[in-house]
């Protein structure tokens, strides 16, 4: 049987919300320290960026392994941990006063990345399933609506109260999230059996580490460089055992006969490029409207400024969640991450031709905002319909992690491109227009890619048949006598559809 939630479903659904979108406002709140904390810490700035690397790091590694750790011992419980930790972290940067401890803090604070896909799985089991598409879809649009808000709200904490409110303020919410998780959130009795895989855990950290530092360092340290080299090697190497250590442990830490059937693999290549072209937007247009107009594209406007542009894209998120619901319930999962995919790359082929301005900038953004919401509600409903419930965790906690790769190489991608194509202005070095052209084609090119493959998901949609084996779920985490098959999800594979109205008399 599943959980049954502790309080209403509104309240179950704005709590995990909160977590999700306190892990995409904390990821973004040191940016705009970024120029300064050099001077206020006593380091250099390749040292300061560390501070954003690190959580970066430490969100990709805990996040497939927490995700794992809630199948097996319980969502509710490492919903905690990850919140506990990632407060503990906030404490930490705020009392610390030098670099070190900032530099713990923040990789504590990139422990909350699992908190989404935990909160995801959470939702399958404790809401009802009129309510289900809506809380995914709202669940979702934190990763964009959290990202927007940070830059702003970081800039007005900063000159207000000084950089250690930042951290002041992420430890207070997390510390009243505890408390709203326990009071809402109930354990579930489902657990996957086995023992964690310790060492498919530790050599998946090796890869994704050294992959990670590969591509967010690789344009300061030098692609060709001995660094980044010897890295790529490392997570070639590491890859290359794991793989076969997965195939060959009874429990692994992600069940890669799983992760390589089509629903699933489909829907993670997709994800990748929809994580792509979700980063490459907000680099994009920060940058379109900073730079000076002698760039042939810029707009110069201030920080503030520019920050508080960004913040319609992430709301209008918040404002798509309702139709991104009615999409997933009228249309099914694949059709409606099809559609947002579609939505973005159109809006990146339109803004290489239209006119360089503050409104077509803004309107730019905002629709590939408008995109990412649409498409990334549609990712775990896909998930879910094709894994079993004793997976559903680590199954979303795989396609988080993908996505996040794909942010990753967005953001690599897009330092190789505006290192190699350049201008000069009053001496200082800016990317060019062609720069900018061509990352718009890039993030264009991206969604083209993901769309296609999203057109090959092989998904029953919502007019699929009924579910061939009904009856109540059972405590193993399926229906009634098959312990392994997943429940009906809003949207994929084995939801009922409506019944039938009756015909002639």
């Amino acid at each position: 049987m599943s959980s049954a939630p502790r309080g209403p479903a509104w309240f179950t659904t704005g709590v995990l919300t909160l977590c999700g979108m306190i892990v995409s406002l904390q990821q973004t709140l040191v940016i705009p320290l970024l120029p300064d904390l050099p001077e206020i810490l006593g380091v250099s700035a390749d040292d300061a960026s560390w501070l954003v690397t690190a959580t970066l790091l430490a969100g990709a590694v805990s996040t497939p392994i927490v995700a794992r750790m809630a199948d097996m011992y319980g969502k509710r419980r490492m919903l905690l941990l990850s919140l506990g930790v990632m407060t503990a972290g906030s404490l930490i940067a705020a009392v610390g006063g030098s670099f070190v401890p900032l530099l713990v803090g923040r990789a504590m604070q990139g422990f909350g990345a699992s908190l989404i896909p935990v909160g995801i799985s959470i939702m399958r089991e404790q809401l009802p399933r009129e309510r289900l598409a809506g809380g995914i879809a709202l669940m979702s649009a934190t990763l964009g609506i959290g990202g927007a808000l940070g830059l702003p709200l970081s800039g007005v904490l900063y000159g207000a109260f000084g950089w250690t409110s930042l951290f002041w303020s992420t430890a207070a919410v997390g510390a009243v999230l505890i408390v709203f998780i326990r009071l809402a959130v109930a354990e579930s009795p489902q657990r996957s059996p086995g023992r964690f895989d310790v060492v498919g855990a530790l050599v998946l950290s090796v890869f994704l580490v050294c992959l990670l530092l590969a591509l967010s360092k690789g344009a300061s340290w030098g692609w060709g460089g001995p660094r980044v080299l010897v890295l790529g090697a490392v997570s070639v190497l590491s890859l290359a055992l794991w793989i076969p250590l997965q195939l060959r442990t009874r429990a692994p830490m992600v069940d890669l006969r799983t992760a390589v059937l089509p629903p699933v693999l489909l829907t993670n290549v997709a994800s990748f490029f929809a994580g792509f072209a979700m980063l490459l937007n907000s680099l994009i247009t920060t940058q379109e409207l900073q730079v000076p107009t002698d760039t042939g594209y810029g707009l110069a406007l201030p920080v503030v400024t520019a920050g508080l542009l960004m913040v319609p894209g992430g709301l209008m998120m918040l404002v798509f969640s309702p139709v991104s619901s009615r999409m997933l319930n009228r249309w099914g999962g694949k059709p409606t991450l099809v559609a947002g995919l579609a939505v973005m790359g159109l809006t990146y082929a339109g803004r290489v031709l239209a006119p360089d301005s503050v409104a077509n900038a803004v309107v730019g953004s905002t629709l590939v905002s408008v995109g990412t919401a649409i498409s990334f509600a549609a990712m775990p409903v896909l998930i879910m319909s094709a894994v079993p419930r004793s997976e559903t965790a680590s199954a979303n906690g795989v396609n988080s992690l993908v996505r996040a790769l794909g942010t990753s190489s967005a953001s690599a991608l897009l330092a190789l491109l505006f290192a190699s194509l350049t201008v000069s202005v009053d001496g200082v070095t800016y990317p060019s227009a062609a720069g900018m052209d061509a990352a718009l084609w890039a993030g264009a090119a991206v969604c083209v890619a993901g769309t296609a493959f999203g057109l090959f998901i092989p998904v029953r949609g919502y007019e699929a048949e009924p579910d061939p084996v009904p009856g109540p779920v059972a405590e193993s985490g399926g229906a009634s006598g098959s312990p392994d098959r997943a429940a009906p999800v809003p949207g994929g594979a084995g939801y009922p559809r409506p019944p039938r109205e009756p015909t002639g008399t």
